[in-house]
């Protein structure tokens, strides 16, 4: 019985052949990330890569098998795509400052700074708008509900709606005769 597994193992199955075993990859693709790996090691979901690799937002590489395949340099674009996402720009707008990159390489550093310096500002404002958010949790926000104690004191008569609608000392606005704090 003993002979007959030893024997056994040493043959080689078709699904052996088949499936190659983990690290198996066709010459000049041993460098590149599956998108399994990829999706593991950004966070980012593979049907969200899958879309990205579509859209041209980042290029994938196809194996015998069609498989995606990614350079290591794309762990970089993906976390710019999800964090410019998070301050705000749209796929469209994240696509042109991609666009502005090396497609062949990975960019340098330089070059990473230079597209970030087209969009601090938008950094800025939404550091500004998280701010008023932090603060408006406890006080009055100036939307007109007038529930809280603070509101009768910052709103009286809701006077913030002459300043329009919505939630007017979140949006920026101060309430009457109190200087904006900086």
């Amino acid at each position: 019985m003993e002979q007959q597994e030893e024997s056994w193992t040493e043959a080689t199955s078709s699904s052996e052949l088949e499936v190659k075993g983990p690290g198996w990859y066709p010459p000049g693709m041993a460098d590149l990330l599956t998108i399994g790996e990829v999706a593991r090691r950004s966070g980012v979901a593979a049907s969200a890569l899958r879309f990205y690799d579509d859209r041209g937002l980042i290029r994938s590489e196809r194996s015998g098998s069609g498989h995606r395949r990614y350079p290591r340099a794309v762990l970089r674009r993906v976390a710019f795509i999800v964090f410019a996402q998070r301050i705000g720009l749209s796929l469209q707008e994240i696509g042109r400052e991609l666009a502005r990159l090396p497609p062949a390489r990975a960019p340098t550093g330089r070059e990473w700074s230079r597209l970030s310096a087209t969009w601090t500002s938008r950094i800025d404002q939404r550091i500004a708008e998280l701010e008023r958010l932090r603060v408006g949790l406890t006080g009055c926000i100036g939307c007109g509900c007038l529930s809280l104690d603070r509101c009768q004191l910052s709103n009286p008569g809701d006077r913030a709606a002459r300043q329009g609608p919505g939630p007017r000392y979140w949006i920026g606005d101060r309430p009457s005769g109190n200087p904006v704090r900086s």
